[in-house]
């Protein structure tokens, strides 16, 4: 890149003026008069190796501890509120819309409609305040490890004990709400950027390589919908309520078809074949199912052929999964490209509609394959049994690759967290683990320990991250200095 107009190099983000390149070292200015380094030293900036060992160059004056302490906690809060908040606007419209279809709720449907906006409310103040605390805290015991032990000297270890104090914020979600799932997708993403960090060194760089295999994003999605769907239809209490009724929704079949596949899967006695011939007689469908059956596919699609439900699940399942992605590609549009939308709105809305329409068609071809893949199975072996289940719901996972590749990642480590969980719960609930409840709290260790690695990574080895995360951190706790930027003292 070339130089700006006024002297400074964009590429390097060096000033000219006391930078030699000039090739005369007695026209160097003091740093002290030269403007760009005033402008540059006004902005707060977070705690990363270069901005560390160049805060000696920033005049006490032009620092100020406690605006940038204000403006993280703030900006945090506002990323908090406004992720929740718009994910509950958008959960509110789903739910008033189904009330308004259902006259059984008609005559509740102004306290509920109430009680459903309180809710809302007092959830996305929650989430404000947990990410504002979070913000808030780190920067604070940033400034004063910082103050105390001097810069350069915590500079290794600062951001690592910082983030590892602010992670019990999440207590501000509520005291008894356990977040187990979210603990462990920040441990994945913690792991990542230590695993990032690794394949860099010298000395961990070959333990680490196989982490960079291509398409290792879609085998972990193929394992985690093994387990998932497993769950889903076999033990769905190993599942977080919220993420149980959000598979119920997209995974499109009702309680008395899940449980008729259930039965026939564990090779238990059918209780509930006349419920699921009721329900399909309420949808014009006169079925009439064996007993003695030894494939569930007459349960899963009444009559319809396999191939013919794979498609009519594909038009209904995309229906449902608009409304999901609509505020996945919005929010994030309002606030990382809030500046862009003023000069290219069209572009970047079009960019959100696209991602949107994408997204959602890899969401619809997951549910309806899912039960394409197992049908499949099922009359391949002409059984059904546990590890059929398992089997069946594995190769699911390959939908993935219609998202684009940037997100694969982040929606597998979502999904593996999920797997992780429940897993761990159906190994305990089984006998082969012992109880873990007797560890209050688990999740807030686990999310402070994460946010430990990922912090002290923001701080020391910023390359690890993405563009899209580094704007997003830079904007709430301070962009750093360049990387190539020098300390210099006053004289």
């Amino acid at each position: 890149m070339s130089p700006s107009v006024d002297g400074t190099l964009a590429a390097e983000g060096r000033c000219i003026c006391f930078s030699g390149e000039n090739g005369d070292d007695s026209n160097k200015l003091d740093h002290l008069s030269c403007p760009h380094f005033k402008r540059r030293s006004d902005l707060p900036s977070l705690s990363s190796s270069s901005y560390l060992l160049s805060l000696d160059a920033v005049p006490l004056d032009d620092y100020n501890k406690l605006w940038r302490i204000v403006m993280a906690s703030a900006r945090g809060f506002t990323i908090g509120a406004g992720l929740k908040g718009g994910l509950a606007f958008f959960s509110l419209l789903a739910r008033w819309r189904r009330r308004r279809l259902s006259t059984s709720a008609k005559k509740l449907e102004m306290v509920s409609n109430s009680d459903d906006v309180i809710l809302a409310v007092k959830e996305t103040l929650r989430y404000g305040l947990f990410l504002g605390t979070f913000a808030g805290t780190f920067v604070s015991v940033d400034e004063i490890i910082a103050t105390l032990g001097g810069h350069r000297r915590t500079a290794r270890w600062r951001a690592l004990l910082a983030g590892a104090i602010a992670g019990p914020s999440m207590l501000l979600t509520g005291l008894n709400t356990q977040h187990t799932g979210l603990a462990i997708y920040i441990l994945m993403r913690a792991t990542v950027l230590a695993s990032r960090c690794g394949i860099k060194s010298k000395r961990f760089g070959h333990i680490c390589k196989p982490l960079t295999w291509a398409h290792g994003d879609i085998f972990l999605m193929c394992l985690s919908s093994s387990q998932i769907l497993s769950a889903y239809i076999l033990k769905q209490e190993s599942l977080p309520p919220s993420y149980k009724s959000f598979l119920n929704k997209h995974g499109g079949k009702v309680t008395v078809i899940l449980q008729g596949v259930k039965e026939i899967a564990s090779g238990i006695p059918f209780t509930n074949l006349d419920a699921i011939e009721r329900y399909y007689k309420t949808m014009g469908v006169d079925i009439e199912l064996d007993p003695q059956m030894k494939v569930p596919c007459s349960i899963i699609h009444g009559n319809q052929p396999c191939a013919a439900h794979f498609v009519s699940f594909l038009i209904q399942a995309y229906q449902r999964a608009l409304p999901v992605y609509l505020p996945v590609y919005l929010i994030p549009a309002l606030i990382v490209h809030r500046q862009g939308l003023t000069k290219r709105p069209y572009t970047i809305l079009g960019k959100g509609l696209l991602g949107t329409a994408r997204s959602s068609l890899f969401l619809s071809v997951y549910c309806s394959s899912a039960w394409a893949w197992t049908c499949l199975l099922f009359r391949l072996i002409k059984r059904c049994n546990i590890p059929m289940v398992a089997m069946g719901t594995f190769p699911t996972g390959l939908a993935l690759a219609i998202e684009k590749k940037s997100r694969r990642i982040e929606i597998s480590l979502y999904c593996l967290a999920r797997a992780i969980e429940s897993f761990f719960t159906c190994m305990a609930d089984t006998g082969y683990l012992p109880e873990s409840k007797k560890l209050n709290r688990a999740d807030v260790v686990i999310f402070s320990i994460s946010t430990a690695i990922i912090m002290h990574c923001y701080a020391m080895e910023r390359d690890v991250f993405r563009s899209k995360y580094l704007n997003v951190l830079d904007w709430v706790f301070g962009v750093p200095l360049p990387p190539t930027e020098t300390p210099r003292k006053n004289s």
